[in-house]
């Protein structure tokens, strides 16, 4: 046997150990950074050691420090867990070692692009002439789409920004809602916007932009350069912007309108919550997160845009040594990357793997569990559910912001379950985000004990 095999084999019997042990196995880690750290610390060997001796090393140091994500019991912040299709072509990629940032470069990687792309917009009901770039995240995600938008309402008053800057330019004026998420305050910080610049459009209890708030602001600015940023997704409520009547609004002041829908943007494919981004295909781009709901492995957004020429005049580039491709397109320029992984193999093979009903399945059982366990958790003493469960967020509270807090550390100390907590609305609270394929009717039921448990009091 090759060593080259030993160390893939050994691998393989690592991940199907963890994968294995996962119903069993506490979602916290059992030791913390310091712990992993000391076990991997030595001075640089002069001398390289054996793959297999690595591998080796690398499991018994960092193992002890893996927290469960992949375990239908994790409910943190909002991340998903992987497919086994998905993890499959993932592998694949990083074993094909494809640089994907250009056609002639990889046929595989630009083939399965085209047809993860192609299949995105049908599933999402997204223009089909929408040009699709496959980024390392959510943000860069909204990073790429706001990127887009700055090009074109500065393209429409004749001021190129990609050759000219910023300096000396047209305004750009950049409405948000009061609870976006802060990617997209990041993403017009990356782009000299300036995040505090934004003027910010009041929402309601649940998180959504109000539509008043937001035509009042638009009669206000009318005679500006306008991008407006909705959200599909609250990230504590789960809760959608009025999304049609908003594109509607701002599309009468020339507005770009972007959509931030990290984990939400999915509900379009399934009938039953599709209601909740009605309107959103006259959208001027879209932004989300294949590792959220889809369930792909990490560094998988998605930025959509529906105009094509915007997104490869903002993030195209040009050199001798490439070869451009003169029909769709390179998928340089459509993300802010040239040499990159193969991002849309995992989400060929994810989509592939559920087909359209099971995309649906999978974002009805999600939001199902989410508001099991939201009624489960609302039977105990002292709890109390904070939001409208309409789709895969739970946030609740226990009392005052102090035993809100303790229930929360009892809750990661005792490390059957993984939820993570928050501030919302001025107060803190415990939030529950159900992301993972994997969660089942029984890892509900193991959960809303665990959080019993935690708020018992002594």
């Amino acid at each position: 046997m090759t060593d080259e095999r030993k160390v893939l084999e050994r691998v393989l019997d690592e991940a199907s150990g963890f994968l294995g042990g996962l119903n069993g196995r506490r979602v916290a880690a059992r030791t913390d950074v310091d712990g992993v750290a000391i076990a991997l610390r030595r001075p640089l060997p002069e001398d390289g050691a054996e793959p297999l001796e690595v591998v080796e090393e690398l499991i018994a140091g960092a193992e002890p420090g893996i927290v469960a994500m992949p375990s239908g019991r994790f409910f943190g912040w909002v991340i998903g867990g992987v497919l086994p299709a998905a993890l499959a072509a993932d592998w694949l990629t990083s074993t094909w070692d494809q640089n994907a940032g250009m056609l002639a470069s990889s046929p595989a990687a630009a083939g399965a692009e085209w047809v993860a792309s192609e299949w995105l917009l049908d599933l999402l009901g997204l223009p089909v002439t929408s040009a699709v770039g496959f980024v390392t995240g959510g943000m860069i995600a909204n990073f790429t789409c706001l990127a887009a938008a700055r090009h074109e309402v500065l393209r429409r008053v004749g001021w190129n920004v990609e050759s000219d800057g910023l300096r000396n330019a047209p305004d750009v004026t950049v409405i948000v809602g009061e609870e976006r998420h802060e990617t997209v305050d990041v993403a017009l910080r990356f782009l000299g916007l300036g995040e505090a610049r934004s003027i910010i459009v009041p929402a309601d209890d649940q998180g959504r932009i109000r539509l008043d708030a937001l035509a009042g602001t638009l009669e206000q600015v009318s005679g500006n350069l306008l991008i407006v940023c909705l959200q599909a997704g609250n990230v504590h409520s789960g809760a959608f912007d009025p999304i049609a009547d908003a594109v509607d609004l701002a599309h009468q002041y020339r507005a770009w309108v972007h959509v931030d829908g990290a984990f939400g943007l999915w509900a379009a494919a399934s009938p039953t919550y599709r209601h909740l981004v009605a309107g959103v295909e006259r959208a001027d781009s879209w932004a989300t997160d294949a590792h959220k709901t889809l369930n792909v492995p990490y560094d998988c957004g998605i930025s959509i845009v529906a105009h094509p020429p915007a997104l490869r005049s903002a993030m195209g580039m040009h050199a001798s040594y490439l070869v451009h491709d003169e029909g769709p397109g390179d998928p340089l320029e459509k993300a802010p990357e040239l040499s990159r992984r193969a991002r849309g193999v995992p989400v060929w093979a994810a989509l592939r793997s559920l087909g359209r009903s099971g995309v649906a399945e999978l974002i009805d059982r999600l939001v199902g569990h989410a508001q099991a366990l939201a009624d489960g958790i609302a039977s105990i003493d002292g709890a109390e559910i904070l939001n409208d469960v309409v789709f895969t967020q739970v946030c609740l509270g226990f009392g005052d912001d102090e035993r809100t807090r303790e229930v929360t550390r009892r809750l990661l100390e005792d490390g059957a379950v993984w939820m993570s907590g928050s501030r919302w609305r001025d107060r803190d609270v415990l939030r529950i985000s159900v992301s993972n394929w994997s969660t089942d009717d029984a890892d509900v039921d193991t959960s809303i004990e665990a959080v019993r448990r935690a708020a018992k009091r002594d």
